[in-house]
């Protein structure tokens, strides 16, 4: 029994020695090297896609959409029917400008070809039997002068004849009148106008009638449409949007701190959830006009112009996005949970011997897990990871590279 005490008091006593050593021992942190390499800077965020070309269709008339024959994503030329509204009058008002305007085109050939009908074929026959008398009396008049000349007639008979012909003359000319009083110059000015008013009125109904069809305003797909057969619209109400999708636009939200990185021309690439493994490229267009507020973000939205050949990329689609800020070629990186900051401004631990010592940087690009350090590291040395336990300058680590 004596021989087994001995040996368990000395197991004891190393274990309690151990405990004070180990309890006594510098904590243990992680350090990595600062190394070179090309750093890509991106800055990852997300956007909304829509057409770079588009144009609304909106309702002209109020009513029911009797027909919508196409459906989103449906590829339409310009002009295309897109929605017809009801307008239950308008065949009634169609057929009675149709019409009006038959009427007042009668009444303008009537007044043109002579007025009344009946009469105007009264006096052109009366002016026939009248100009073939006057052609007689006129021969005997002739006739009576020679008579006259030669003495086988008297005077008297020549005026007798003459008298006769001034008369038929005179009936001649009244017949004229006549006839011309039937249509004067004004009738036939007050018929062209009456037709006029008809057409007028039937280009109005009809002009009504191509008001309740609403059509694509440009060639290209559409990407929303407001309506459905048997809905209703009120005059201005929106009923497509039709937009180019072989090029698009990306409005890109960033982050109003991040603006300063971003240049027209920079590269984008866009990526949709829906379509897992596909990618879009493109470059930005211009840079924010303003910054506004997106839920709890205040950001400015960059506009970004992405090729889009397959048109695969629909208008309206939640995107992730990236922009390429800058690439660096052989620059000194470390991980970006390793750069510290207080009021002094940025810097890092770094290892000297088996201390955490304070080195202030000065940080160039960054992608989402590296940062490049200008100043303040040479390649090579280490830098201490977060710990779960608080690490000050100065404190002596345990390091594991």
């Amino acid at each position: 029994m004596k021989k087994l005490v001995f040996p368990l008091l000395a197991l004891a006593a190393a274990a309690l020695v151990w405990g004070i050593i180990r309890r006594n021992a510098p904590p243990a942190v992680k350090f990595v090297r600062a190394r070179r390499q090309t750093l890509v800077s991106t800055l990852p965020t997300n956007g909304k896609v829509e057409p770079i070309e588009w144009q609304a269709a909106r309702a002209e008339v109020s009513g029911p959409a009797i027909r919508v024959p196409v459906e989103e994503g449906q590829q339409v030329a310009y002009g295309a029917v897109l929605a017809e509204i009801a307008d239950p009058a308008l065949a009634t008002d169609t057929q009675a400008a149709e019409a009006h305007v038959a009427e007042a085109r009668a009444a303008l050939a009537a007044a043109e070809g002579g007025g009344r009908p009946a009469e105007a074929v009264e006096i052109a026959n009366s002016l026939a039997r009248a100009h073939a008398d006057l052609d007689r009396e006129r021969r005997e008049l002739e006739v009576r002068r020679r008579l006259l000349l030669h003495q086988a007639a008297t005077a008297m008979e020549v005026q007798e004849q003459a008298d006769r012909v001034a008369r038929l003359e005179g009936e001649i000319a009244g017949l004229e009148k006549r006839r011309g009083a039937l249509v004067s110059a004004s009738e036939v000015d007050a018929a062209h106008a009456r037709l006029d008013s008809a057409e007028a009125g039937l280009e109005a109904v009809r002009k009504r009638s191509r008001r309740t069809v609403v059509r694509a305003p440009m060639a290209g797909v559409v990407y929303s449409l407001a309506v459905r057969a048997g809905g209703y619209l009120n005059a201005g109400d929106e009923v497509a949007r039709v937009g180019r999708t072989e090029r698009l636009r990306v409005r890109v939200y960033v982050d109003e701190p991040l603006l300063g990185r971003v240049a027209v021309g920079q590269p984008v690439v866009i990526r949709w959830e829906a379509l897992g493994g596909k990618q879009w490229q493109g470059r930005v267009d211009r840079k924010p006009a303003a910054i506004q507020a997106v839920g709890t973000r205040q950001v400015g939205e960059v506009p970004c112009a992405i090729e889009n050949p397959g048109r695969d990329l629909v208008p309206g689609a939640n995107v992730d996005a990236e922009i390429r800020v800058a690439v660096v070629d052989n620059a000194l990186v470390v991980p970006k949970e390793a750069l510290r900051r207080d009021t002094a401004g940025d810097y890092v631990l770094a290892l000297e011997g088996d201390t955490a010592r304070r080195r202030a940087v000065k940080t160039g690009s960054s992608t989402v897990t590296l940062v490049q350090i200008v100043e303040g590291l040479e390649e090579g040395d280490a830098v201490a990871m977060p710990t779960q336990t608080a690490l000050k300058p100065g404190d002596r680590v345990t390091p594991a590279l």
